[in-house]
């Protein structure tokens, strides 16, 4: 008699936990990748992750999937993306996978093992399975959540100029923004906060620039219906 683990009811399907972790470096933005050794995809890029064991969560499975590739405490957050079940997905037969969106800030430089990389988003190499294509779910989750959260937390250094904010945000988004709406629009939310600091001065000197930090370094819903809009007619917008 088959045993329950393998009944239609509960087939026992392999489900992996991978993790889709992005930083924004050298003004773009990057996702960790490592190369397979071994078949299928043997030479390719793939996500970091592995195989859900009988005993733990998905949360649990992914920290320590992680922490083979890069310390869990560089991440300032990490949540689930989503589920992948084509049964054509893996061809050693049928796998399923959760994702999850991690996010590094921009100030660190995590010490990656030598079969592990950062790949710019917008020129992935090519990918094992579907994961380029998770890679491009996780691209639309947290630009849209650059639109109606604080998000902008995770990938920034603890404080900043405007400046240097635009430029994490634009390389998230894809597109760009002026410095002047961006500041607008965040301190008009409540996102952001003055410090009371100047940053140091630049090379080319020029006016002190006033040093901000994210009011709150936890994920908030900051305005549930508002958009950063993409350039209209060679104008950047963000509202």
């Amino acid at each position: 008699m088959p045993s329950v683990w393998s009944s239609p009811e509960r087939p026992a399907y392999p489900h992996q936990a991978l993790a889709v972790v992005l930083q924004v470096r050298d003004g773009e933005l990057a996702v960790m990748l490592w190369r397979r050794a071994a078949e299928p995809f043997a030479g390719s890029w793939a996500l970091p992750g592995g195989p859900l064991l009988p005993d733990e969560t998905l949360g649990a499975s992914v920290a320590r999937q992680l922490a083979s590739k890069v310390e869990v405490t560089h991440l300032a957050h990490l949540e689930q993306l989503e589920t992948r079940s084509d049964p054509g997905r893996d061809p050693r037969g049928r796998t399923v996978a959760t994702a999850y969106l991690g996010l590094v800030p921009s100030d660190l430089d995590p010490v990656l093992p030598e079969d592990t990389a950062w790949h710019p988003v917008e020129a992935l190499p090519e990918s094992a399975f579907d994961h380029g294509s998770i890679v491009g779910s996780a691209l639309g989750r947290l630009r849209a959540k650059l639109s109606y959260t604080n998000v902008g937390f995770a990938l920034a250094p603890p404080t900043f100029t405007i400046a240097e904010l635009r430029v994490i945000y634009v390389a998230a988004l894809g597109y760009e923004v002026t410095a002047t709406n961006l500041q607008r629009v965040l301190l008009r939310r409540g996102v952001l906060e003055p410090t009371g600091e100047i940053a140091p001065p630049g090379p080319h000197g020029g006016r002190p620039a006033m040093l901000y930090r994210f009011a709150v370094a936890a994920l908030e819903v900051t305005d549930p219906f508002a958009v950063l809009k993409p350039p209209t007619d060679g104008v950047p917008a963000a509202s």
